[in-house]
């Protein structure tokens, strides 16, 4: 067993300095100091010099090969599973590509702001190119002659192939596209009157936070453009943002963060800074985030909670009854923003994104043609035209940091999210009389119990094959916002 132990030492560390490369990039994105950019970008080059030299030392592989694996228990073998899989992709990656990727990205995403802020996709796309090539040229060191976007989607969501996400999400949108026509055509719900200030939205929001679970003592609540989680174990960080006029806006992407932020505190303590220690996908993070924000946040009975909340902290906003609260938090309406769209319209967003990045990859789209592709694919999809370029393709940070293959995942885990409320409904009959009184406790401790818990033990689909009891499919999703949508809006 020393060859696992020593292996396990080392991975530890491993871990422990990619925790560090974490808080950089967090920082980043909250309080560093606009000026610390270029000097931010050349720490994170040099930190990823160090994890890329690590996670590719030739001592894993021979500890690798020196371990009897028939002798380990389940656990053992799932730490291995990773190790192996993260070792064999970072060979495939020379040293060089890897630091001049983070250097590229943190620079990157400093243009993407400013970009963003003055509406100028031209100020962005050179070294949105320079993004796609090295991304390009590292997914096809990780394909070895398979497909580049495959191999860049298996970061995010390992074992995904995108013919399947393409397959499922072909099932999803007509019904979509339907039900969203249909929602349309019917009158809109007063929304809210007024201005809400950010001391009372933050407020509210620390407690959304703590009455979903999260652990304050291991964690912080911080404001960013754009709101994320990171961290894993007793230090995980989540931030939210506000803005006068649409405090749901805060409310539900802490919510959202939140789902993130549990499934790391929640996860075994004894797999802490090991391989096992983080959450196994983003799909499958993201059903956390998914199903704490709009199965749960944006039912009828929190919703009715929450409209109490509201009223002592802001006093009256226009709405007369918790019905009313309901259909305003649920309200479908024209936008163009991804994080801000009503789950009936979100997952289209999403396709569209998918779509375009994989092209962008694969060399069918090219840089200077994407701006004219997203608007022509945005009104085809929502039937209105794209006003400013922060509304439309500079609207995510995503491919300022190189993040391609991870939209899809936000689909997936919308449809993992449905499965897994279906089998939550299920095992706690009586949730709605716990949740109109604000009590979540029996839906994450039933996450926590059957999925958070696990970590990396199992891979992405089994985990949430053992949590909803059958396959992942898109089925139940899509009959949960049926049935919603059309009991909302009369349809």
């Amino acid at each position: 067993m020393g060859a696992y132990e020593d292996l396990m030492a080392f991975q530890r560390d491993t871990e422990a300095l990619a925790q560090v490369a974490g808080r950089l990039s967090w920082d980043q994105e909250t309080m560093m100091p606009r000026g610390a950019a270029d000097q931010r970008s050349d720490e994170r080059a040099a930190m990823e010099a160090v994890l890329h030299q690590r996670r590719t030392d030739p001592r894993i592989g021979e500890w690798l090969a020196a371990i009897a694996e028939d002798q380990l228990d389940p656990i053992a073998k799932a730490q291995l599973r990773h190790i192996r899989r993260s070792h064999e992709r970072a060979v495939r990656v020379p040293e060089s590509l890897a630091s001049e990727l983070a250097r590229l990205i943190s620079r990157a995403h400093v243009i993407w702001a400013e970009a963003r802020a003055d509406d100028d996709f031209n100020a962005f796309a050179p070294v949105l190119k320079e993004v796609i090539a090295l991304r390009q040229q590292e997914g096809a060191a990780l394909a070895a002659g398979g497909d580049v976007y495959d191999a860049l989607l298996d970061d995010y969501e390992p074992g995904a192939k995108a013919a399947d996400l393409k397959a499922m999400f072909g099932a999803l949108r007509p019904r979509l596209v339907a039900l969203r026509e249909a929602v349309l055509s019917q009158p809109q719900p007063k929304g809210l009157d007024g201005t809400f200030d950010e001391t009372g939205q933050m407020k509210l929001a620390r407690m959304l936070a703590r009455t979903f679970g999260y652990d304050l003592k291991r964690g912080r609540v911080d404001k960013a453009v754009h709101p994320f989680s990171s961290g894993s174990g007793d230090d995980v960080r989540i931030t939210t943002r506000t803005m006068p006029l649409e405090p749901f806006n805060c409310f539900y992407s802490t919510i959202h963060e939140v789902g993130h932020a549990c499934y790391e505190q929640n996860i075994n303590p004894a797999y802490r800074l090991t391989p096992l220690g983080g959450g196994v996908s983003m799909g499958v993070h993201e059903s956390q985030s998914r199903i704490y924000e709009n199965q749960l946040g944006r039912s009828r009975a929190f919703t009715g909670w929450l409209y109490r909340q509201m009223r002592d902290t802001f006093g009256d906003f226009g709405i007369k009854d918790e019905d009313g609260f309901y259909a305003a938090v649920n309200s479908v309406r024209n936008g163009y923003i991804r994080t801000e769209a009503d789950e009936l319209q979100y997952n289209l967003h999403v396709l569209l994104r998918f779509d375009l990045e994989r092209a962008l990859i694969s060399g069918d789209l090219l840089v200077d043609d994407l701006e004219a592709a997203w608007n022509d694919r945005f009104e085809a999809d929502f039937g209105f035209a794209v006003d400013t370029p922060s509304n439309g393709v500079l609207q995510d940070v995503h491919w300022s940091a190189g993040l391609f293959g991870y939209f899809p995942t936000y689909s997936l885990g919308n449809v993992y999210a449905g499965c897994l409320y279906k089998a939550l409904t299920t095992a706690v009959p009586d949730l709605d009389a716990q949740l109109v009184k604000g009590d979540t406790r029996a839906a994450t401790s039933w996450l926590r119990d059957n999925l958070q818990q696990y970590g990396g033990l199992y891979t992405p689909r089994a985990v949430i094959e053992k949590a909803s009891g059958g396959a992942p499919t898109e089925g139940p999703l899509l009959d949960y916002l049926e049935e919603k949508f059309s009991a909302l809006y009369g349809v």
